[in-house]
Parts: structure tokens; C-alpha cells; sequence
């Protein structure tokens, strides 16, 4: 099976910058310790701070499209909603990582 990536790109409402990014650690605490879930990172846009990814690493893309189908996705999906002016998400799968250092490739 081939580990996936996804990448949510949203920009929220002015005003809600702080809030959106509370809700998203704390649904995130959650939401990592489901089974497949590898990874969870929130950025920002260092020249818009309205301007967010969302990016998550998933062993594979059934547990992903198992976590799209749950509660946890739909209460992330209510808590951010309402922030955010736009969002848009693509899946990709991972062919290979470079780590710095003595990590090497995988």
C-alpha cells in the first residue's frame, strides 16, 4: 500500500485567524490517534496570514477515505466551515522522502 498526502489549502475569515488555528490543534489531538494517520502539520502563509495548509500524511488511502467517512472529519469539518472564506483539497501519493542529514531517502 502507498502512504498519501493530503493538502487542504483555506483561507479564513478576517478576524478568526486565532480561533481556526485553536480548533484545528484540538480536533488535530484527536485525530492523530486514528489508526493510519502518520503525520499532521498546520502552516501558514508567511505573507498572508489568512492563508493556511492543512497537510496530513495517511498510511494509505483506505484508512484516509475511512477518516473522510467519520465523525472526526465531520466535527473538523463544523469547527472550520464557518471560519474560513475557501478552502480546496487535493490527495497525492507519496513516491518518495528525502531527509536532511544522515536520515537519507526512503
Amino acid at each position: 500500500m502507498t502512504r498519501v498526502r493530503t493538502v487542504l489549502a483555506m483561507r479564513t475569515r478576517q478576524g478568526c485567524a486565532e480561533q481556526f488555528e485553536a480548533e484545528w490543534l484540538s480536533v488535530a489531538e484527536e485525530i492523530r490517534t486514528l489508526d493510519g494517520c502518520l503525520h499532521q502539520d498546520l502552516v501558514r502563509d508567511a505573507d498572508d496570514p489568512h492563508n493556511y495548509l492543512i497537510i496530513s500524511d495517511w498510511a494509505d488511502r483506505e484508512r484516509l477515505d475511512a477518516f473522510g467517512r467519520s465523525e472526526h472529519r465531520d466535527r473538523l469539518l463544523r469547527v472550520v466551515r464557518d471560519l474560513r472564506e475557501s478552502a480546496q483539497r487535493h490527495t497525492y501519493h507519496v513516491l518518495h522522502s528525502v531527509d536532511s542529514g544522515s536520515g537519507g531517502a526512503r
